[in-house]
Parts: structure tokens; C-alpha cells; sequence
């Protein structure tokens, strides 16, 4: 009897094993560094976003550090404000996470097929770059602070 068409549980490779243990020894060294230092005092160790610095204008990314800090202290409206897009996709992270693992149920395969397409992601991230710099209220609302 062969292998090939049954359903042999899957060997788990160790460099699978190591790049996720990696992954988790990175996340918590993140989530204790965002715990700690607060990116909003002086001398903290995080830098700065050197294209805010270099420009005056806010990047897609400004105030994701903000945003993870006040999100590691429970503080949901804080992180909101400081990068509103980045919260947004952290709230459908789950969810992506658990298609990718099998969990495949069916009203969730609209949502991943758009998802796996590229072109609407870059729109997004363009049309949010440029709405969070213009000075006119709502825009000012997705700008850091």
C-alpha cells in the first residue's frame, strides 16, 4: 500500500522549527522593548523615521512604533491615532493568520482572494500616504498625535 494517497501526517522540518522560534524570540524582545521605552520620550532607543526627518512629510510607517507601543499598554484609541491603517490591518491579522494555517470557511474567500492581489494593497498604501499629509480636516486625523 503507498503513501502517496493517503494523508501521512507532514514531517515538520527543523528549519521550520528554528525560523519560528526565531520569530517568537524577535516578537518578545519587540513586545518588551515596547513595554519598556516609550517612543515618545527623550533618549529613548528606537529611531526616528528618517523620511519624516529628511522631508517634513509623514510616511505610511510614521508612528507605527507609537502605535505598537500605546497597543503593548492596552491604550486602543492612542495606537488608532497614531497609525489608523496599521491598526486597521492588525485587527484583520488574525484572520489572514488562520487562512494561511487552513482555516479556509467559506465567507472568507472573497476577502483572501483580494488580498492576495497586490494592486489594491499599493492603492491603499499611496492613498493613505497622501491623505495623511494634506492639512485640511478629516486628513489631519490619519497624521501621528
Amino acid at each position: 500500500m503507498s503513501l502517496a494517497g493517503s494523508h501521512a501526517p507532514r514531517r515538520i522540518r527543523a528549519s521550520t522549527v528554528a525560523l519560528a522560534g526565531g520569530g517568537v524570540a524577535l516578537a518578545a524582545t519587540g513586545a518588551w522593548l515596547l513595554r519598556t521605552f516609550d517612543p515618545n520620550a527623550p533618549g529613548n532607543p528606537f529611531p526616528p523615521c528618517m523620511f519624516y526627518s529628511a522631508t517634513g512629510w509623514h510616511c505610511p510607517a510614521c508612528g507605527l512604533t507609537r502605535c505598537l507601543h500605546a497597543l503593548a499598554h492596552g491604550d486602543l484609541p492612542r495606537a488608532f491615532s497614531m497609525n489608523p491603517l496599521l491598526f486597521a490591518l492588525l485587527a484583520l491579522a488574525p484572520l489572514f493568520a488562520a487562512w494561511h494555517l487552513g482555516w479556509r470557511p467559506h465567507w472568507l474567500q472573497r476577502l483572501a482572494r483580494a488580498a492576495s492581489d497586490p494592486k489594491p494593497w499599493i492603492a491603499l498604501v499611496l492613498v493613505y500616504w497622501v491623505a495623511r499629509n494634506l492639512p485640511w480636516f478629516p486628513f489631519t486625523l490619519l497624521a501621528p498625535g
